[in-house]
């Protein structure tokens, strides 16, 4: 018996244990069968989805696609399936403020506390329907999103295809934490003065590993303060055909109007919040080509977390000056990139800000679904998503009832495929 045992050790195959236990493969395609689908424009009800490996196959009326052999039929009662939702501004490695202050989080959490709890951020999103986000930031982090990017694409752990933009750029003296003068603490994004050090950041950032670069075209230089620019107007715009020299898109933080001004003339893409955006600005953006992602989440949530009692006090004056803000911009026909800045609040109540869009900025339910499918791929060089078409990704996400018509149906996520794998099923 003991020579037995030895043998069956030795050659890794102990007859004494018995065969294995089968392994059921995945199936080689699934016919999705909803009561409608949403393409990423407009609904159509009686659809069907087959999906082959991690592509979408065909799309069109239940009665014309049929299961080919091996495929899995899964119907979908009642459910409308869309393409997996496109998260425009998210800090993974960010959690809420009213749990741990932005300083906090900056100078006292570790970066493996941070890079733990965001691999956590990932799961959740992915849950809640988002099948891609841009994260534009590590605050404090260095290039942790670096790596937690190539950790979900080896399937390490779950979470969204990820856009990085790493560390950010600031001006020097320009951003935080700030303690008293006399002492230099570790800052939440990369610090730059004039072209030279500019060229070198970004190249830097770029080599390793941002998709995206990001600027903070303006910033408050104190606590309370008001935002003022803190590039020139040369200062950016080298940033931007650096950037877009090495193939990078440009992003730019800004909310004062001489800030989102000089963004714009300098090329960047997209601009961040957008505060006290005009008129003016907004024109110069639309004929530019500029799109803005107005965030009304995160500052509607950091109001709340300084004691505003939503529902029962006067409405801020912050909030009314960004719904004017937003009101300008679509009335100018400026692109919208719809992303919450999740990470003020939740992470997996990213639709927090499509709710908000449509509840009390004057979108409809149809323009934010979109906006974060179809308009979000577009609007960040997506092709390959943000649509339910064939041989486009098969992120595909269920939600019941009709989201063109209620929004609130997207917080109520059933059914989640990334990839042609399913991530959440009917029961989960």
């Amino acid at each position: 018996m003991h020579r037995l045992l030895a043998r069956c050790l030795l050659g890794g195959l102990c007859l004494l244990a018995g065969p294995a236990p089968a392994q059921s493969a995945p199936p080689a395609a699934w016919l999705l069968q909803p009561a409608a689908v949403f393409d990423g424009q407009a609904l159509h009800p009686g659809w069907a989805v087959l999906v082959e490996g991690s592509r979408i196959k065909a799309v069109g009326p239940a009665a014309q696609l049929s299961a080919p052999a091996g495929a899995q039929v899964l119907p979908l009662p009642g459910l409308t399936l869309l393409p997996g939702l496109i998260e425009g501004h998210s800090h993974l490695l960010l959690h809420p403020y009213n749990e741990t202050s932005w300083d906090d989080q900056v100078l006292r959490e570790s970066q493996a506390l941070r890079v733990a709890r965001a691999t956590e951020h990932a799961r959740r999103t992915l849950q809640a329907g988002f099948t891609t986000a841009r994260d534009l930031g590590t605050e404090g982090a260095d290039y942790a999103d670096v790596g937690l990017k190539q950790a979900i694409e080896q399937g390490i752990i779950p979470g969204p295809r990820l856009l990085i933009a790493t560390r950010a750029l600031v001006a020097t003296g320009c951003y935080g934490p700030k303690l008293s003068p006399e002492v230099a603490v570790p800052q939440g994004a990369q610090e730059v003065s004039g072209v030279d050090e500019i060229i070198r950041a970004v190249r830097e950032q770029v080599g390793r590993g941002a998709d995206v670069v990001k600027v903070y075209a303006d910033y408050r230089l104190s606590a309370g303060g008001p935002a003022v620019p803190t590039f020139s107007q040369d200062e950016l715009s080298v940033l931007v055909a650096t950037a877009r020299g090495l193939g990078r898109p440009v992003v730019a933080h800004a909310s004062t109007p001489e800030g989102m001004r000089r963004a714009t003339l300098a090329g960047v893409e997209t601009i961040e919040h957008g505060d006290q955006g005009t008129a003016e600005v907004f024109r110069l953006m639309k004929q530019r080509g500029v799109a803005l992602c107005p965030t009304v989440a995160a500052g509607d949530a950091i109001l709340q977390y300084r004691g505003w009692r939503k529902g029962q006090d006067a409405e801020p004056e912050r909030i009314s000056q960004k719904k004017a803000s937003v009101a300008a911009a679509h009335k100018a026909g400026v692109s919208l990139v719809v992303g919450g800045d999740v990470g003020v609040f939740p992470h997996g109540d990213n639709v927090r800000e499509l709710e908000l869009l449509v509840r009390e900025y004057g979108l409809t339910p149809l323009e934010v679904l979109r906006g974060a499918t179809s308009g979000n791929a577009r609007l960040l060089h997506l092709p390959d998503r943000g649509q339910v078409q064939p041989g486009l990704l098969a992120d595909l996400v269920a939600v019941p009832g009709d989201p063109t018509q209620d929004v609130g149906a997207l917080r109520r996520v059933q059914w989640v495929m990334k990839g042609g794998v399913v991530i959440k099923g009917l029961r989960d």
